[in-house]
């Protein structure tokens, strides 16, 4: 057994078990990798993956039991070369962000600048994707740091911490109904309108649904995306009344819009910060974090990794 054959097994899965992707992606064969899945499996004395014919379908159950010890290897091995290197007082290196929209474009890009100041030899990589899709770039290391409101923190191998907490907000044409109202904006005014907000599962869509739920009033959602920029520009077509982040609004950018708050209509949302349980972070990464959220320090990050 080496580590290489451990690559190729977590890479199968994370590639949905394609090994020509494998390949390309690891810099090798294709061949060369069913070679050595096959050699780890005699030596095991199991088969990892299920297949047709030649082509894998997916984990069987022993190798769905093995895939958590060979993640866990992988990212202790991760861990001491990380380790290693900070060792020998280098600051350079890579981090590795993964967070919604929301959060890229609207939290993150003040703390990416600072850090770029403070840490020019670190190559910092930004990806994006929704709640769950974030969780599995932690969980299968592709990903250092997550950012997201929804999904992280259901997940057991990930330590999570609370950023900051935030409303959403109506956004609508500055000739709209609801503008002429001289009280707060109620449930059952938002559900006289076709509505367009966020796809299930982003920025706090689940209170948008639950308040509207407890309150027994039918709504029309009519359009959803997971950027709030496109909320609004099909906001500025009045095809509907949008609910977007309060973050992602804002008087002098959005001069077509008209802005009415909504934070006692729905339930207050919390984003959160993702690390898996066990990393090892460089203190660049502790950097970062403590730029992001100044509570969050070193010592509090680390318990939490510990569990």
């Amino acid at each position: 057994m080496n580590f290489q054959q451990l690559r190729y097994i977590r890479e199968a899965v994370r590639c949905g078990f394609n090994l020509t992707d494998v390949a390309a992606t690891l810099h090798t064969s294709q061949p060369g990798v069913s070679r050595q899945v096959r050699e780890l499996e005699e030596e095991l004395g199991i088969e990892i993956f299920s297949r047709a014919g030649k082509r894998l379908t997916g984990l069987t159950p022993p190798g769905a039991a093995l895939l958590p010890y060979v993640n866990r290897l992988l990212q202790e091995a991760d861990n001491i070369k990380r380790a290693s290197h900070e060792l020998q007082g280098r600051e350079d290196g890579k981090l590795s962000i993964a967070a919604t929209h929301s959060q890229a474009r609207y939290a993150l890009p003040q703390v990416v600048k600072e850090f770029r100041q403070r840490y020019p030899r670190v190559s910092l990589h930004l990806h994006q994707g929704s709640p769950k899709q974030l969780a599995e770039m932690l969980l299968c290391g592709e990903a250092d740091i997550a950012v997201a409101t929804e999904a992280l923190a259901s997940y057991e191998a990930l330590a999570t911490l609370p950023c900051y907490r935030w409303t959403h907000s109506i956004v609508v044409p500055p000739d709209h109904p609801l503008l002429a109202l001289d009280r707060p904006v109620t449930l059952k005014d938002l559900a006289a309108y076709p509505l367009i907000t966020y796809e299930l599962g982003y920025t706090g869509r689940s209170h948008i649904d639950d308040a509207f739920a407890s309150a027994g009033l039918p709504y029309e959602v009519v359009m959803t995306a997971m950027d709030a920029d496109v909320i609004k520009t099909y906001v500025e077509l009045e095809m509907g009344v949008g609910i977007v982040a309060s973050i992602a609004v804002d008087p002098d950018r959005d001069r077509q819009l008209r802005i009415l708050d909504a934070g006692h209509l729905f339930q207050i949302n919390v984003t959160r910060l993702g690390l898996r349980k066990g990393q090892w972070l460089p203190k660049y990464a502790f950097a970062f974090i403590e730029m992001f959220v100044p509570t969050l320090n070193q010592v509090v990050v680390t318990q939490a990794l510990n569990g």
